[in-house]
């Protein structure tokens, strides 16, 4: 059966109360289309597990979630940069849950490989002790955090197969695999489908075995366009720039 499905028929794995983590990070490797299209769906009651929130100045991209009354439930690093999340969890509409942004990282990655947890001194000495068991190893004091998974992934990539092996130019890796093995089941957003053998097996970062659906996403161009309208509406590009 092919794995390459519409943004509805992907969007449709998530179900009222599902947990959901997607890899962008303040706009790098968004999946701009499979958020819309769960915008649309109207699914609720969500849990959304991101360690950054999206690019500030205006409410988009995992914003719209929360514009949209979607979420109960978010687990990041900083939320900040979207307004109407800090509105809501202020209004006490929200709940957030802060893990420190390595930490959260770690217990993302500890999900997938199987671990009982993250074990740090990261958060000793503030609020983060009283959320979290503390332990005593060698002399040092460590905290407990158990590890994150999820029941749905939303990652993006620039390049996938139709086995769902999937490419990633440079920083865009970002989480990308680390939730892939933390989620129950993977979505992923593409710039291209290609047929399988065209991308070389030393350029798979996410092999096709952890993928279960492929979506078609914003090409280069339309990403391209899509993030200078938002940065030009704002001001925040240079006379000229591209």
């Amino acid at each position: 059966m092919s794995k390459v499905v519409t943004i509805e028929e992907a969007v449709s794995v998530i179900k009222t109360g599902s947990s959901l983590m997607t890899n962008g990070f303040l706009g790098i490797s968004a999946p701009i289309k499979l958020i819309e299209g769960l915008v649309e769906a109207g699914t609720g009651e969500l849990t959304l597990i991101q360690p950054v929130m999206s690019f500030p100045m205006e409410e988009h991209d995992v914003s719209l979630l929360a514009v949209n009354k979607q979420l109960k439930k978010i687990i990041a690093a900083h939320a900040g940069t979207s307004r109407e999340i800090t509105k809501q969890y202020f209004a006490g509409d929200l709940e957030i849950e802060f893990i420190p942004m390595g930490t959260i990282s770690e217990a993302i990655h500890a999900a997938g490989a199987g671990l009982g947890g993250v074990l740090t001194p990261v958060g000793i000495g503030t609020m983060q002790e009283d959320d979290h068991d503390k332990i005593v190893r060698n002399g040092k004091e460590y905290l407990i955090y158990d590890p994150i998974g999820a029941d749905v992934a939303f990652i993006k990539a620039n390049k996938a197969d139709k086995d769902g092996n999937l490419y990633f130019h440079g920083t865009s890796k970002s989480l990308s695999l680390e939730m892939a093995l933390a989620a129950k089941t993977v979505v992923a957003e593409v710039d291209e489908i290609v047929e399988v053998g065209e991308i070389e097996p030393t350029d798979v970062y996410v092999p096709g075995m952890l993928v279960d659906h492929i979506v078609q996403g914003l090409n280069p161009e339309e990403r391209h366009d899509y993030y200078k309208e938002l940065w030009d509406s704002h001001h925040l590009l240079a006379k000229g720039g591209n």
